[in-house]
């Protein structure tokens, strides 16, 4: 009983005490902000066709779909094009912010708002990754995925710093970019644009006046407990939203797999082969006729996708075979995303299997990452002097400062 206690006790603490896995989180934050991105600037050129006012899928029939299931747009407030190219615009500067880890939290609410505007617009031009980042975008709001490896952080560690030096630090932008966007907030409600589903617009006040909360109690309040207080609670959605998105991940994989099970060309091995002989999923034909020559190729990789996928979820308790399969599943959506031609929704699914990377591997990445940048600073710095530069940079000598350097 004691035992119990002192685990349960252990437990609590650690979810209350910190914001579980900072590199996991800035690594999914990451990810998705860069899958969406990429995929706005491929489709750049037929943006009109895909969410344009005057596309296939007419304002008409998105309004009679958002009529009868309440999904979230703000494409349809207007039929003009200006705002059309607006809510595009900002859907591309959101993404491009939340990569770098610009005002985290804000950006990952403009960042959910552009994702669900277009896709709830046209919901049939995705292709499975779609839904991934439409939900994971949602769960992102309630992380604190800035922690590393983004401006945030190196804002922080400066303002730390200042602060050790006696000096007194002012945050303008903050303040400012949560009055414009207070005031749009508000303007929004009252012209009756936020109607439909509730959820949305009580995220948006939620997120909004906590925001507001978070900046008036550290500006004004004496003591540490409330700051320590919103802490806790920051912690705490922070670890539920982190374990939602795991648990995602390992439903999505565990209903595919023993849904395969059930189908007949999973069964007798050969339902890798008819994806790969396609004319829509066959980029390559070349390559998915070498792929499928060998019957028995077939065989293994049609038994062993299904095996991966109806497996994983139960190897999270080992920690190796997790990895193992891990990278089994990274790899082939790697494949996926050359054979079949289906980029977008293979970084999707990377971006999601990445919550489950080990730390270790991820603070390896960050001093790897931060060397090269030193490497190519140096290199940049040498050329503008006319020469050749001359020592290697040091190896970051802790994690933090391997985090710091990647971001800086």
């Amino acid at each position: 009983m004691n035992r119990f206690a002192v685990a349960f006790s252990t437990a609590v603490a650690r979810v209350t005490g910190s914001a579980l896995g900072p590199y996991q989180s800035a690594v999914v934050r990451i990810g998705f902000s860069a899958t969406w991105l990429l995929f706005l600037l491929r489709e750049l050129p037929h943006r009109q066709e895909l969410y344009g006012p005057d596309g296939p899928w007419s304002r008409d029939l998105a309004e009679q779909l958002i009529a009868g299931n309440g999904a979230f747009t703000a494409l349809l407030w207007s039929d003009g094009q200006v705002w059309f190219e607006s809510v595009y615009a900002l859907a591309v500067l959101s993404s491009v912010l939340l990569l770098l880890g610009w005002r985290t939290r804000t950006m990952s609410v403009l960042f959910m708002v552009g994702v669900l505007s277009l896709q709830n617009r046209s919901i049939f031009m995705g292709d499975g990754g779609d839904n991934v980042l439409h939900l994971m975008c949602v769960y992102l709001v309630f992380t604190r995925c800035g922690r590393v490896w983004s401006l945030d952080a190196r804002r922080a560690r400066r303002e730390s710093e200042a602060r050790a030096r006696g000096e007194r630090v002012v945050d303008r932008v903050g303040p400012a970019l949560w009055i414009v966007l207070g005031l749009t907030l508000i303007a929004v409600t009252g012209l009756g644009r936020l109607e439909g589903d509730p959820f949305i617009p009580v995220l948006l006040w939620t997120v909004w006046l906590g925001l507001g909360l978070w900046w008036t109690i550290g500006q004004l309040a004496q003591t540490d407990q409330p700051r320590i207080l919103l802490g806790v609670i920051a912690d705490i959605v922070h670890n539920g939203a982190l374990f939602v998105i795991m648990a995602e991940a390992c439903l999505i994989y565990a209903t595919a797999g023993w849904y395969k099970i059930q189908g007949s060309r999973w069964q007798d091995g050969t339902a890798v082969y008819y994806p790969l002989h396609l004319d829509y999923f066959s980029p390559w034909p070349a390559l998915a006729d070498a792929l499928t020559a060998s019957a028995v190729m077939v065989l293994l990789v049609t038994y062993g996708t299904v095996a991966v996928q109806v497996a994983f979820p139960f190897t999270l308790f080992n920690r190796r075979v997790k990895n193992v399969l891990l990278a089994a599943m990274i790899t082939e959506h790697a494949v996926i995303a050359v054979v079949l031609g289906l980029p977008f929704f293979s970084l999707a699914m990377i971006a999601a299997d990445a919550v489950f990377l080990p730390t270790s591997f991820l603070r390896r990445l960050g001093g790897w990452a931060a060397r090269t940048r030193e490497r190519l600073t140096a290199r940049l710095a040498a050329r503008r002097r006319g020469r050749t530069p001359v020592p290697e940079p040091r190896a970051p000598e802790s994690a933090e400062e391997a985090h710091v350097g990647f971001t800086a």
